[in-house]
């Protein structure tokens, strides 16, 4: 009903200005948000979603502009007003006390040189008349609500001092500090552990029913809106495509890209030969109008159960490309008198397993389990404190720097985030050919170039994109140049980690096809490191799950999905979005 409405934005559009003219990031939008009500905006990066939660917080900043629209807001007075004709004094009253917003990265959000606890209290002491020792008492409350541990220690921590969840919280414990009416969340739970995130999805859900708030949840992932949203505004490029309540989204989904969205994701009931991904679904024409397509069947080819297994089964009877053996890194932490050390953080503690030509071993196991540690030792990123690393009969832990340089052509790495993994001062065709040169392969620089171009193919990108440099591409795009970066020296055995986390599900999914074709046509060896089983599940033959430096489990995939042994295991299973 109208009388329920809290927010109603009507015909926005927002604009950015640049040197090519003016772009429009958000096209004449219109949608609504009731009492007590959790509205899901989802899309892919670039569709507008954040865009569209700043101009309702009137956060937009130069270059960028409001070029038109009205958002009426019914305030804690049951008053209405447009919150385009106020001025920013009046908006400072709304922002924190009205409307609330959690943003997408807490680190960047929180400021690294004051306590978490002192801008939590400067966000309630701009709001309510209180005293600072009133001001503290209402932060060790909101801490303890949100779940944190130890909210005395947490309360004088900076923020480099938490981990991804916790400095989560406590942006949640700062926007619900004045009880606003509308909590914004924009994707808050995207970098997250499974099991953070439905820690962190269960906490938004008690936090709206206790203070009948509403809600409007931002992600790119249908799987997290199932479990939380009522309603769901699916965008695409800077529009509103399809609205719907969840379940008729997920049970009778209309518009060709919801159906891609849906489809993208890992599935966890079967074992599908490559994932769907949107341009199955969809195709633009010249002038802007969406056209359906006919999916393909090839796209959702089953695999059978019977013949994956023996598949997996035959590559184990080969001779291993790689052997660990009691494979330990340990960091002193504490030291006692003359220095002696007398405690340690095991990050990685007595790991031994075997990888066999061709196979894809997952690596699963939530943040600060050992995964990554563990991917970096293996390469002598970092050296082992105890243990051999057998790779082609070479024991790496035992090689001087000098002695690794040859091998290390064989053995490449697909870091989480491909941005801070390129050069931004190198044009891509040269981060590409930099490790041939290094290696001395192809004879001249005219080769190498024709290589490169090659590879680009490979990795489905154009060859004028050879002189581009990094923050030209998107996310996925600059992946796929990390990718190649990988081939170019043609390895054997190539680690990916977490080389998806920070992906959407529909450019993630071009992504793992992409590793899986590649692994078809070369025969590469891969280790795939995630916290997300159901990604692990898709790529892997076998798969080992990690906690607190140890091996859990380790198992075929399938075996360990549908019969986990551990509780830790089982945990981590049920904390998946399932979807409706």
């Amino acid at each position: 009903m109208l009388s329920e409405r809290i927010l109603e934005v009507n015909n926005l559009e927002v604009c950015f200005s640049s040197d090519d003219g003016v772009n429009t990031a958000v096209k004449n939008i219109s949608f609504y948000l009731n009492k007590g009500e959790t509205l899901g905006i989802v899309g892919e990066s670039g569709s507008g979603k954040s865009v569209t939660s700043l101009s309702i917080m009137r956060l937009i900043q130069q270059p960028g502009f409001i070029k038109h629209g009205e958002l009426v807001f019914r305030n804690k007075k049951q008053e209405e007003c447009n919150l385009m004709q106020l001025n920013e004094k009046q908006l400072q009253h709304v922002r924190g006390d009205e409307i609330a917003m959690v943003f997408q990265e807490p680190m960047t959000s929180l400021n690294p040189v004051y306590t978490c606890g002192a801008q939590v209290m400067e966000a309630i002491r701009l709001h309510k008349k209180v005293t600072r020792t009133e001001a503290k008492r209402q932060v060790i409350l909101l801490f303890e609500k949100v779940l944190l541990p130890q909210p005395e220690r947490i309360f004088n921590s900076y923020p480099h001092q938490l981990s991804g969840g916790q400095k989560q919280r406590v942006m949640i414990a700062m926007a619900m500090s004045c009880n606003p009416s509308i909590l914004i969340a924009d994707e808050p739970t995207t970098a997250l552990d499974v099991t953070v995130q439905s820690t962190i999805l269960e906490l938004l859900r008690s936090l709206q029913k206790e203070q009948s708030m509403s809600t409007i949840f931002i992600t790119h992932d249908l799987g997290v809106i199932a479990e939380i949203a009522d309603r769901v505004a699916v965008m695409y490029k800077g529009k509103i495509v399809e609205t719907a309540t969840v379940h008729d989204i997920f049970n009778s989904p209309q518009h060709s890209y919801t159906k891609g969205l849906l489809a993208c994701r890992p599935p966890l009931d079967k074992r599908i030969h490559r994932l769907p991904v949107i341009a199955d679904f969809m195709e633009e024409d010249a002038d802007g109008t969406w056209k359906e397509k006919i999916i393909q069947p090839n796209s959702y080819k089953v695999l059978d159960q019977i013949e994956w297994k023996k598949s997996s089964e035959e590559k184990q009877k080969l001779i291993p490309l790689l052997s660990l053996n009691g494979v330990c890194k340990w960091y002193p932490v504490q030291r006692g008198f003359f220095s002696r050390v007398k405690e340690f953080v095991k990050a990685v503690d007595d790991i031994s397993f075997d990888v066999f030509p061709g196979e894809t071993l997952g690596l699963v196991g939530e943040s600060g389990c050992g995964k990554t540690t563990l991917g970096r030792t293996i390469l002598q990123l970092i050296r082992p404190t105890a243990g051999s690393i057998l790779f082609e009969g070479n024991d790496l832990s035992k090689l001087e720097e000098k002695q690794l340089r040859p091998l290390r052509k064989n053995m490449q790495i697909i870091f989480q985030d491909p941005y801070s993994s390129l050069n931004p001062r190198m044009t891509i065709g040269e981060a590409i050919m930099e490790p041939m040169q290094v290696h001395q392969l192809h004879g001249t620089n005219e080769n190498r170039k024709k290589k490169v171009m090659e590879l680009l193919s490979k990795v489905q990108m154009k060859p004028e994109c050879f002189n581009r440099y990094p923050h030209e591409f998107s996310g996925g795009q600059r992946q796929r140049v990390c990718i190649a970066r990988a081939l170019a020296l043609e390895p054997r055995f190539i680690i990916c980690d977490e080389s998806v986390s920070a992906l959407d599900v529909s450019v993630q999914a071009q992504v793992l096809n992409l590793l899986k074709d590649l692994q078809k046509d070369f025969g590469f060896t891969y280790i795939f490191i995630s916290h997300d089983l159901s990604v692990v599940k898709f790529m892997s033959d076998r798969m080992i799950v990690m906690n607190k430096g140890k091996i859990e489990e380790m198992g075929l995939s399938d075996e360990i999905y549908y019969h986990p042994k551990s509780d830790y295991t089982k945990r981590l299973i049920a904390a998946i979005p399932k979807g409706v």
